[in-house]
């Protein structure tokens, strides 16, 4: 059975969270967990979502949501205020205690989102938090950027799906390396290269034609690969895909 997580898009409906010069939380919120679900889903996830439309809910109809589905994880997706415009920048993920599954994913996605260009402000315990308390699964809150930083908002709509890449692409990176779906994971790698621009190129290209891809550069090469399967016949069906737009492919665990 694929993993199941429940994504959260803050506020919502007439509860619009930080607002700068129009700009609304809940709107950009909703925008980016739609984006994180989508390259989730294409990973092998089971993907549920408290709500894909601008509706209100409390904090504590999420929680029970995510605990009445039964979900593994709870990911709740905001973004950031400071009382002073353009004083602070950065990403900071909040979870209910700094130990456990919860902190390594919160500390794997801030590394993701570092390389796409924020500050890493860290991650930051907030036991308070309705929807960190109430959980029964690992949870956390990932903060996306300060909605009152001009800066911040420049890389969040000129870096969109490499900070949607990068959220994903921290939870993918915390069930690997805990052996949580690495075993049973297949990936269709469609090039290996010494030269990050011509990965990039070819990563570029592949994301054009909607391929959900991705770089993995843990090796001695930069390997271009496509989707994280829990089921190999996946994996040949998006293989299959590939060959007929034309790729080398093949398929790695």
């Amino acid at each position: 059975m694929p993993y199941s997580i429940m994504l959260d898009a803050g506020h919502g409906g007439r509860d619009p969270g930080a607002v700068y010069n129009g700009r609304q939380e809940k709107d950009d919120a909703l925008r980016l967990t739609l984006a994180v679900g989508e390259i989730l889903q294409n990973n092998g996830i089971d993907v549920q979502y408290t709500r894909t439309t601008d509706v209100y809910q409390t904090p504590y109809e999420k929680a029970m949501e995510a605990n009445n589905a039964g979900v593994d994880f709870f990911i709740s997706i905001h973004r950031n205020s400071y009382p002073t415009d353009n004083e602070v920048s950065g990403v900071e993920t909040l979870v209910y205690d700094l130990s456990g599954l919860k902190y390594q994913m919160a500390q794997d996605i801030n590394d993701q989102l570092e390389a796409v260009g924020f500050v890493n402000l860290g991650v930051k315990a907030r036991p308070n938090l309705v929807v960190l308390r109430r959980t029964r699964m690992p949870a956390l809150l990932v903060e996306a950027g300060f909605i009152n930083s001009d800066v911040d908002n420049e890389l969040f709509d000129n870096n969109f799906q490499d900070i949607a890449r990068a959220i994903a692409g921290g939870v993918l990176d915390t069930l690997s390396s805990e052996g949580i779906i690495e075993n049973d994971s297949f990936r269709v790698q469609v090039g290996a290269f010494r030269n990050r621009r011509y990965a990039e190129r070819l990563l570029n290209e592949l994301l054009e034609q909607g391929f959900p891809a991705f770089l993995d550069d843990s090796g001695p090469y930069i390997r271009v690969q496509v989707g994280y399967f829990t089921d190999m016949e996946d994996a040949v069906e998006m293989e299959q895909q590939l060959k007929q737009a034309g790729y080398p492919t093949v398929i790695v665990q």
